[in-house]
């Protein structure tokens, strides 16, 4: 058991320092600069209670435990590697994932709102990826409306008794789409069209971003479920702290 968590964290250092020499390039995190100051305050202001939520949500996980931190740590690295990633797309702009459905399945959403933004300043400071005026908005975007859509969507999901691995892919992906619309959204506020306003560059963003967006968000589901397959095999006792095994055997018991 020991080998196989040593070789997994092996694993995931070696692709995280793949990604952090990766060129610099225009991602889909909003770039420093990129935002006028009055949106990158708005934004901040509007990040700045949920990201309070998410620290009080921290603090209980670990007052019910120490060991939760485990996997909190472990989602918070998943979003770092694999939102790094950055796709080159076919319009000239770039797509990345998101990674953080992972978290928002696994302990709710206010807790990834923390991590997205550790991972953001991170990424803005370390890899040139987003930047910090703008990190107010990039928070919203990745770290808050995401994960709460996928929290949403998986909860919905089980009340519906879908099929659990069907239900993570679609929390995933729908997660990973819709922090693309916002950020569209962010966009089109801050550079409205000449020729039909907001809404008309919304749509321009969009058609920008959704043709490596729309299969980087399949990937996306498909690597939540494995990851998710991973933990409640090697990861049992971190996965019982937080309730998850046993709630969904009886999720699937009552299918």
């Amino acid at each position: 058991m020991f080998q196989k968590q040593k070789s997994i964290l092996f694993c995931m250092i070696t692709i995280t320092c793949m990604f952090a020499v990766i060129p610099n390039v225009y991602a889909m995190h909003i770039m420093e600069g990129y935002l006028t100051p009055r949106y990158c305050i708005a934004w901040g202001v509007i990040s700045i209670p949920f990201l309070l939520w998410g620290i009080h949500s921290i603090q209980n996980i670990l007052k019910q435990d120490r060991k939760n931190i485990t996997l909190l740590a472990m989602s918070g690295a998943f979003i770092f590697v694999i939102s790094s990633l950055k796709i080159p797309s076919v319009t000239g702009s770039c797509s990345h994932m998101t990674g953080t459905a992972l978290g928002a399945i696994l302990f709710g959403f206010a807790p990834v709102c923390v991590l997205g933004m550790i991972v953001l300043l991170f990424q803005a400071i370390l890899l040139a990826h987003g930047g910090l005026t703008t990190l107010g908005a990039n928070i919203f975007s990745m770290a808050i409306a995401g994960p709460f859509l996928s929290y949403i969507l998986f909860q919905f999901c089980k009340k519906c008794n879908i099929n659990k691995k069907m239900s993570i892919f679609i929390a995933a992906f729908l997660g990973d789409l819709f922090t693309y619309c916002i950020t569209s959204i962010q966009l089109a506020f801050a550079y409205p069209s000449m020729l039909g306003g907001i809404s008309a560059s919304i749509i321009k963003f969009l058609g920008v971003f959704a043709p490596t967006q729309l299969p980087l968000a399949i990937i996306e589901g498909i690597l939540t479920v494995m990851i998710m397959i991973v933990l409640e095999t090697y990861a049992i006792p971190e996965m019982k702290l937080i309730g998850l095994i046993n709630e969904e055997v009886q999720y699937e018991q009552k299918k």
